[in-house]
């Protein structure tokens, strides 16, 4: 109960009710409300989606209007029906979902003076993060804490490792300029710099390449160096990440066999049997 009175539950019996259904799952009036509306958010989204292609919106542009705002309108009267069943107005208007919620709908009536803008509206797709209301997946944000603990852990070391990155980058960028010059494509020291991006990275689209024989060189160095590096965050992260889920491992001691570091959900020890306190 207390994750959904974080706005305020209001005194009255209806709407308390209607507070129950919008900001909560428990009934399954709440349920059904939030399944219609993740199948409306997914819909507009689509709609908008749809309408950016230039054959679709020359054929069915009207359906599509239509359908951007009669979604508009229906966000518009949640929202405002969210506004009046809280207590707590402001909590709401600036919370993550009180945010989002506003954006999807402010589009459409900014397109009315700034046309354009109602592209704007795929921002609705961050509505569908309430699936994890929907499908009581709350349960694995755990596992996502642990991700992001591991990310701050090896931020530090990520830090050097991009900064690295970025020295060699600049140095193989410069060489490659004073190799090869403007009259084979490298025109700036900044376009030499992209260019030694995209190759360490092993992107290569293939817009610039080197002409002599020496720039060809570098740029053998270049991709073997690539190879060479771009595993290395991934080494970072999941050194970092074995290193939080150790850490998460239960203190309780084994009174048989005195052993520590249980899984947090043992009821017996793994080593002699014994209960787990």
């Amino acid at each position: 109960m207390a994750h959904r009175d974080r706005f305020g539950r209001p005194d009255t019996p209806w709407r308390a009710k209607g507070y129950d259904i919008i900001f909560g799952t428990d009934s399954r009036a709440g349920q059904l409300f939030d399944e219609i509306l993740l199948v409306c958010i997914i819909a507009s989204v689509l709609a908008v989606m749809l309408d950016s292609v230039q054959s679709i919106r020359s054929s069915y542009s009207q359906w599509l209007n239509f359908a951007e705002w009669f979604f508009t309108i229906i966000f518009t009267i949640e929202y405002i029906t969210r506004l009046m069943l809280v207590k707590n107005k402001l909590k709401y208007v600036f919370s993550f979902y009180g945010v989002v919620d506003f954006l999807s709908i402010m589009p459409t009536y900014l397109g009315l003076l700034y046309p354009g803008t109602q592209y704007l509206l795929i921002i609705r797709v961050l509505r569908v993060l309430r699936v994890f209301r929907v499908l009581k997946l709350a349960q694995y944000l755990g596992e996502a804490n642990t991700l992001m603990k591991a990310m701050a852990g090896s931020k530090r070391k990520v830090i050097v490792f991009l900064f690295t990155v970025s020295t060699i980058v600049i140095i193989f960028g410069s060489m490659m300029y004073l190799i090869e010059g403007e009259e084979n494509g490298f025109s700036s020291i900044p376009i030499s710099i992209y260019w030694a991006i995209v190759t360490i990275t092993t992107v290569g689209y293939g817009d610039m390449y080197p002409s002599t024989d020496l720039g060809r060189a570098l740029a053998a160095c270049t991709m073997i160096i690539g190879y060479a590096i771009i595993a290395v965050p991934t080494g970072i992260f999941t050194a970092e990440l074995t290193h939080v889920i150790r850490n998460k491992k239960d203190s309780r001691e084994c009174t048989g066999c005195q052993k520590h570091g249980h899984d947090e959900n043992a009821h017996y020890c793994v080593k002699c049997g014994t209960a787990l306190p």
